[in-house]
């Protein structure tokens, strides 16, 4: 695990200290007070009904509280509320799909995710299904020389699909882990492009399984509430195991976490925070709230 902590740093001056010089004034909030906190959650996007509850529940609260330990408690259950254990890679080999409009850092994303499964002692495939964009392959085969894994691809301007289904069949007749999926960065608003998306989907289950396909959105942590109607969209039109969140070192905006998984009801599987490929992990309530709340 990254040192999660100073990667949060932003977070933790803009949200975190101005919510703890509040906490300090005493165990007994004034309305003005209880203002400024509901405007700091606000404004570290928790979202609206992660604040809501959590002002409702501060003033329902007895006045001799402490405060700092309230909002662990409160952020804590708000992100693991409906979690589901892993229940372990038991399907082999396992397609993972992921998908998200440009400039998420998606392709990062893919080769960390990628690097964390071999560092696991997986063997893993990578498929370049973003077939319009000849840059995207060249970046992906890039990454997948620097990490040592093997990659599918076809020609310029190929059937996106074609290349998952290679990518799969590979995946079984070299005993691979995973087949991690490159798409094209898609405006969600393009009907168009989202049915490519859903054709690859179908075509990974076909090779594979239903169960062993899982699709993930990678968000970008800066962009706040936008990235939600982002997963909005994604999510009604082809439904979403998980989100990988990037870009959490850059945004004082940290907050999105509870926002995502109040909203969507998606649980957020993977942070990144930095450029290398060590810059990403699991996530964990319990790590992220800890390292927030230092």
């Amino acid at each position: 695990m990254f040192d999660l902590k100073s990667k949060l740093r932003k977070t933790r001056e803009g949200f975190v200290a101005p919510l703890k010089k509040i906490f300090n004034r005493g165990p007994a909030l004034s309305e003005e007070d209880k203002e400024a906190v509901e405007a700091l959650l606000i404004g570290a996007d928790v979202g609206v009904e992660a604040c809501d509850r959590i002002m409702e529940r501060l003033r329902e609260s007895s006045v001799d509280i402490e405060h700092q330990s309230f909002l662990r408690e409160e952020l804590l259950e708000l992100l693991s509320e409906s979690e589901h254990p892993p229940t372990g890679d038991v399907v082999r080999p396992k397609a993972v799909i992921v998908i998200g409009v440009n400039g998420t850092g998606k392709t990062t994303s893919i080769a960390k995710l990628a690097y964390h499964h071999k560092q696991q002692g997986k063997k893993v495939i990578l498929a370049a299904s973003d077939t319009f964009r000849a840059a995207a392959t060249e970046q992906l085969s890039i990454w997948a020389d620097r990490l040592g894994v093997d990659i599918i691809s076809h020609k310029s301007g190929g059937d996106p699909a074609a290349v998952a289904f290679d990518a799969c069949n590979a995946a079984k007749a070299r005993d691979g882990d995973y087949v991690i999926i490159d798409t094209a960065g898609r405006l969600h608003t393009k009907v168009n492009l989202i049915e490519e998306l859903k054709k690859i989907k179908r075509v990974c289950e076909k090779v594979l399984a239903p169960e062993a396909v899982e699709t993930y959105l990678v968000l970008d942590a800066t962009l706040g509430q936008n990235s939600l109607q982002q997963a909005r969209e994604f999510t009604r039109n082809l439904g979403t195991a998980g989100i990988i969140l990037t870009k959490l070192d850059s945004t004082a905006k940290g907050g999105i976490v509870v926002a995502i998984k109040q909203s969507l009801g998606i649980p957020v599987k993977y942070i990144g925070a930095g450029e290398t490929v060590e810059d990403f992990a699991e996530f964990s309530a319990e790590e992220f709230v800890d390292a927030l709340l230092e």
